[in-house]
């Protein structure tokens, strides 16, 4: 029993979290390029789980840090950029729904990689998820012509990645500690970040006060948003399952709209509707 009201309370904190970055990366791009901020989300992320985690690496067995390196490329290192890269022409609002698509991806790729099982309402879900996607896509770039809706497709694509991560998790390192993953993670991440950190230009105008400022929304955005919650996460995946952890997404978008309103964006009700239909298609997919 405790254990089933600790999966919905993490549930609860993640999607309060994970809502609220969204915002972040909007107000980090204020004065940061997408390379720059997904860097330095990255880096301020290292920093505060190798403070905290470094002790838990040895706990990784050599054979497994394969798997460490994989679910850090496809968990996080691509997503911080390609989230970044889509919130540059689109809402913060409609990145988040767009999130929403990692519950189909993970089913999808669970089946067609990892041979998972899985039953026809589940595969209607995706189908539906997908129409919602085209709705919400379609009319945006209707209604919102000054908004480069190409861009949406990089949210797709870090969704995509999210719904890689969680399945490598489940099927490979399901034995290591969270904080062994995360920080084993974000070891490796650091080292390319800080390379495309120092190639992007950041320390040239790291002095003035718009990029100072930015940074800081990044800052909580990195230890917050990516470091704790990346923790938090896959605890969830290993109390529950990859699709339970992920229907997480149920609940950002929620979170990310009241954030996107009082920041003044606008969605039409045509994208309200297809938001919906993707949340639709993610509870089908995700019934058992």
């Amino acid at each position: 029993m405790i254990s089933k009201q600790l999966k919905w309370i993490l549930l609860s904190v993640l999607a309060l979290i994970w809502g609220s970055s969204f915002i972040l990366i909007k107000k980090g791009l204020v004065g940061l390029n997408p390379f720059q901020l997904g860097s330095l989300r990255i880096i301020f992320a290292a920093l505060f789980l190798l403070l905290i985690g470094f002790r838990s690496l040895p706990k990784i067995p050599l054979h497994q840090w394969k798997y460490i390196a994989l679910t850090a490329l496809f968990g996080t290192f691509i997503p911080a950029y390609f989230f970044a890269l889509a919130e540059t022409n689109i809402d913060s609002s409609i990145t988040s729904v767009l999130n929403s698509l990692t519950p189909l991806n993970a089913l999808i790729l669970g089946i067609l990689v990892f041979k998972l099982q899985f039953k026809r309402a589940q595969i209607l879900g995706v189908i539906i998820g997908f129409i919602g996607t085209t709705v919400l896509i379609l009319n945006g770039a209707l209604h919102h012509p000054s908004q480069n809706y190409f861009y949406a497709t990089f949210a797709i694509l870090g969704a995509v990645c999210y719904g890689i991560n969680v399945n490598l998790i489940k099927k490979y390192l399901s034995d290591l500690s969270p904080l062994s993953i995360t920080t084993g993670n974000f070891m490796i991440m650091s080292i390319p970040a800080g390379i495309i950190l120092y190639c992007s230009g950041f320390f040239d105008i790291v002095h003035v006060a718009k990029v100072q400022h930015s940074a800081v929304f990044i800052l909580i955005l990195g230890v917050v948003g990516t470091g704790v919650a990346n923790i938090l996460f896959y605890k969830l995946i290993h109390m529950s399952s990859p699709v339970f952890a992920t229907t997480v997404t149920y609940l950002i978008p929620i979170v990310a709209f009241f954030w996107g309103v009082l920041d003044g964006e606008l969605l039409t009700f045509v994208q309200y509707i297809g938001a919906a239909i993707i949340l639709f298609g993610v509870y089908l997919s995700s019934k058992k």
